[in-house]
């Protein structure tokens, strides 16, 4: 009987649960992962997202900051243009500047060696418009157009000009209306680079030959105040004008106390005085413009060829009546002085 008892115990101990399905395990585990990894990918997303906007954000709203120096002449300013965006160059300074000078005094010319400098935007004679010089106010709007880079002519460097600027007439509405220009000029840290001749005589040969061919057109019915062509420059000298003796003295002392007004009205401004003879004799003179608008040197080329040269006796049709008029005045030195062509 003990033996059946002892038997009955080890069979009951052989007998084991059975286990429960692997496979459901494994499927319960798998769906557990991918609840996990859902969850986590949902909440790296949402980050990448706000991270993403918040950038974007910045890059849309936030600006360059440039460097303002307050002390530094001539004034620098950085131009937010309407019209294009100076994009890598908007922190690279610009310095206005206005060329102040007569009608035939070498100012065209003086203006295409200024913008053969690959940072100079010179704009040309832009008030020789009337209604753009109609009154201050229309003048003032001009100007801010200018130096806020958005005017465009054939001159402009646009986006990485460093020194932009116009050629102006005292004639044109610049005399008339000094004193508001004056304070334009002070206030946006214009500075004036004056351009004149000393020899006024040939100034007036100048004039008289250039207002005769804007109704002769010598030049194959084509009317040109400049030429770059040497044979073109020829035919213009040929014409030699008829100056009225008697008008001579007091037409030049006129155009020498306009002279001497414009420079009194604007002398308040930063500015520079160039003569335009000097320039002839010596290029290195063009260097000191440079320097006085802090700008790198370079060499200045201009394609223009001078129409006037030589000897005054061979530009005047009444030459002698003109010699003997100045003969003896405070200006008989014009009549003297000759000069070449570098």
């Amino acid at each position: 009987m003990v033996e059946d008892l002892n038997n009955n115990k080890d069979d009951n101990l052989i007998v084991k649960v059975p286990k429960k399905s692997p496979l459901l395990l494994r499927m319960v585990v798998l769906a557990f992962a991918m609840v996990c990894g859902v969850y986590i990918c949902s909440i790296c997303l949402k980050q990448i997202s706000t991270s993403t906007k918040v950038k974007f954000t910045n890059l849309e709203f936030v600006e360059p900051s440039c460097p303002k120096l307050k002390h530094e002449i001539p004034k620098l300013h950085y131009p937010k243009p309407e019209t294009f965006s100076r994009a890598e160059c908007a922190c690279n300074p610009v310095r206005y500047f206005a060329i102040l000078s007569m009608q035939r005094s070498g100012s065209g010319w003086f203006e295409t060696l200024l913008n053969s400098h690959i940072n100079v935007s010179s704009n040309g004679e832009i008030f020789s418009n009337k209604e753009r010089r109609s009154n201050s106010s229309s003048i003032i709007k001009t100007l801010d157009t200018i130096y806020n880079l958005d005017w465009f002519t054939s001159a402009s460097k646009n986006e990485c000009s460093a020194a932009v600027g116009l050629k102006w007439m005292l004639n044109q509405g610049l005399m008339a209306n000094h004193k508001d220009i004056v304070d334009y000029f002070n206030q946006n840290g214009v500075s004036a680079i004056f351009l004149f001749r000393r020899n006024l005589l040939r100034r007036m040969i100048s004039v008289l030959a250039n207002s005769y061919d804007r109704d002769a057109k010598l030049l194959n019915g084509t009317h040109k105040s400049h030429t770059h062509s040497p044979h073109e420059a020829e035919i213009l000298a040929k014409y030699k004008p008829t100056i009225n003796a008697t008008l001579l003295i007091p037409t030049l002392k006129k155009e020498e106390d306009t002279t001497r007004k414009a420079l009194e009205y604007f002398n308040s401004t930063r500015h520079i005085i160039v003569y335009y003879e000097d320039l002839v004799q010596n290029r290195t003179k063009l260097m000191d413009v440079l320097r006085f608008l802090r700008l790198p040197q370079r060499e200045l080329k201009s394609r223009q060829v001078k129409i006037h040269k030589g000897s005054l006796a061979d530009q005047v049709a009444n030459w002698d009546d003109v010699h003997n008029f100045l003969k003896g005045t405070p200006y008989e030195n014009f009549i003297h002085s000759d000069y070449a062509m570098q």
